[in-house]
């Protein structure tokens, strides 16, 4: 079995000791072994610190959309090696292992793209200048200046390429190193690409290391002017908030975790028509798509009760005809879940959603369902599973728990716009929501009843059937992120995403000075 090795201090190092050990999520046979045991992380926050940060901070905006450009150059080469080893290593199909990587490679062109737009500059101004006195030469100035500290990335096992870089390319424009902890069951991936970009000489040295195993001291070492951006569980994101980095050292901290994240037909769309169609066809890609493990899946689908037995009975028929199994058959569309402890998850899940709901495609027995390419009982795999709620106000378990797997829940409402926002309230927050419908009064009072609750709104119609991506596309344009339950944090989004790592600062004095300081970074807002 071969070992993954952390990327520390410009060296690639193995972990000593006891190993945990990656599997295959198919076969379950073992695939690598990882460990952290004798890795020093304080030498990899000091590399960051003193190697790292001055090399890309004495770059401007361009030179690093430049290093992003040459980063995303080299893994676009060894694209099919990627999409293989995810394969291997997550159980994706071909299709999920592609919109893992091409998400990845996608974000860093996009960021890098951003980065040439901004020219020879190093920081921003932030919206127009203003008079503070009684005449025009005392004035002010908001500058956004890269802060002098490190990033810390904490990344989630469902996307291994596509999360290590929504967050890195943002920090790496911004000017600021990045220390990588993707999780372990699936690193394999995220070692690889940093693997890749160490032999092409795409980054400067020590803006970008990776940690290949446990890393629960790293936030340890962090200080005011560092942050740490987290994707996964809600526990374990409160366990970090209260660490002492943050609540008492101030270092930043950026929080995406758990979601109920909600699709609703409106009132308006009949049975048969493209918008329904729409609404079928995005439920069922967002159920299922890498088996249901994406952070903006849906898992409750909100139908009025006018429509609730043709919204069964297409989505029973859509679901019924998915295949699961070996992710290698073209014809397999779910592949198996990632550990073995995602599969219990995801059982003990359904059984606690069968307390407010009744399985109408499987839920049965220990959720494999009927197989493609599979003999025997091994694999991690759970097939299709899609419940149904009578009273959905009542239904409490659904708007509580989160099945990490190809599970959503059908909820019947009564077709008024407030009523739907109010039941996706009950989520506590979420990190899209769709509505899908051509009526503007129905699209305008469930968008604006439930952004409260939510960080991005799909707008599913007619008129964008053709071009939408669905809710489960997180593009580098929009932020991601959502309020309560999700996190309550924000990435992408454009230069937004940038905010994490700058500081605002005030700047007043006389006019002429301060324009001429101005001048030399780029205005926004």
């Amino acid at each position: 079995m071969k070992q993954l090795r952390s990327y520390v201090a410009g060296q690639w190092v193995a972990g000593r000791g006891k190993a945990t050990t990656l599997y295959n999520p198919t076969t379950e046979e073992p695939i690598f072994e990882a460990s952290t045991e004798g890795v020093d992380l304080g030498a990899a926050v000091a590399h960051a610190r003193g190697k790292g940060l001055p090399a890309l901070q004495e770059l401007t905006f361009a030179q690093r959309g430049q290093a992003l450009q040459a980063a995303a150059n080299a893994l676009h080469a060894r694209r099919d090696e990627l999409l293989d080893l995810a394969m291997v290593c997550g159980g994706n199909t071909r299709g999920d292992a592609k919109f893992d990587v091409d998400g990845a490679l996608g974000t860093l062109a996009f960021y890098a793209r951003l980065g040439e737009s901004l020219g020879a500059t190093r920081f921003f101004v932030d919206g127009q200048g203003t008079q503070l006195g009684r005449s025009p030469k005392f004035h002010g100035e908001h500058l956004l200046v890269p802060r002098r500290g490190i990033a810390v990335h904490i990344n989630a096992f469902n996307f291994p390429a596509w999360g290590l870089w929504e967050k890195a390319a943002v920090a790496l424009l911004a000017g600021i190193p990045v220390i990588t902890k993707p999780a372990t069951s699936t690193a394999a991936v995220a070692v690889r690409t940093v693997e890749v970009l160490v032999e092409a000489g795409a980054l400067p040295e020590g803006a970008l290391q990776v940690i290949a195993g446990s890393a629960t001291s790293l936030t340890d070492h962090l200080g005011p002017q560092d942050a740490l951006a987290f994707t996964g569980s809600s526990d374990t994101a409160a366990t970090l908030r209260a660490h002492e980095a943050f609540i008492r050292r101030g270092a930043r901290i950026n929080i995406e975790a758990d979601s109920l994240n909600a699709a609703i037909l409106g009132a308006d769309v009949e049975e048969g028509s493209e918008t329904f169609d729409l609404f079928v066809r995005e439920v069922v890609v967002d159920m299922t798509q890498k088996a249901g493990q994406k952070c903006t899946a849906i898992r409750r689908v909100f139908v009025p009760a006018a429509r609730m037995a043709a919204a069964r009975a297409a989505l029973v028929e859509a679901l019924s005809a998915i295949k699961t199994g070996d992710p290698s058959l073209r014809e397999v569309k779910v592949g198996p879940v990632a550990t073995a402890g995602q599969l219990r998850d995801v059982r003990a899940g359904v059984e606690r959603l069968k307390r407010a709901a009744t399985p109408v495609v499987g839920g049965q027995g220990d959720l494999r369902g009927a197989l493609t390419g599979i003999t025997g009982d091994k694999g991690y795999f759970i097939s299709p599973v899609l419940l149904e709620a009578q009273d959905a106000a009542a239904a409490d378990e659904v708007h509580r728990h989160e099945v990490f797997g190809p599970v959503a829940t059908l909820l019947p409402y009564s077709g008024d716009p407030a009523e739907a926002a109010r039941l996706v309230g009950l989520g506590d927050g979420g990190l899209v929501a769709s509505i899908y419908s051509d009526d503007a009064d129905v699209v305008g009072g469930v968008t604006l009843g439930m952004a409260p609750y939510n960080g991005r709104v799909n707008v599913g119609s007619a008129k964008v059937a053709e071009q939408s991506l669905g809710p489960g596309a997180v593009l580098p344009q929009l932020v991601h992120g959502g309020p309560g339950r999700a996190g309550g944090g924000e990435e992408l989004g454009g230069l937004r995403g940038l905010d994490l790592y700058l500081q605002r600062t005030a700047v007043q004095g006389y006019k002429p000075l301060l324009e001429k300081l101005a001048g030399q970074g780029h205005r926004v807002g």
